[in-house]
């Protein structure tokens, strides 16, 4: 293993995000997740809306047309590409 990584701080930081998961899976409702879902797909539509208009933008430009962070429009884009929705 790499020098500097703490095989216990891995772990701990992994049930963490394990007992997150189990939380948020308590407390969301279906409704509310087909909501988000629904959602999702409209944002997914626009940016591939933009992309045949404006051709392939950059994270950045994505992100500020839609309003939305960084790190979301990077997941997205990423999403789609993986689905084969962008190249």
């Amino acid at each position: 293993m790499d020098e500097g990584v703490d095989p216990k701080d891995m772990c701990r930081g992994l049930l963490g995000k394990v007992a997150r998961l189990e939380q948020l899976e308590t407390v969301a409702e279906p409704d509310i997740l087909i909501l988000f879902e629904e959602w999702l797909e409209e944002i997914e539509d626009e940016i591939l809306s933009l992309n045949r208009t404006a051709g392939p933008l950059s994270c950045d430009a994505v992100s500020k047309h839609l309003g939305l962070s960084q790190s979301c429009t990077k997941f997205l884009l990423a999403k789609l590409k993986r689905e084969g929705k962008l190249s």
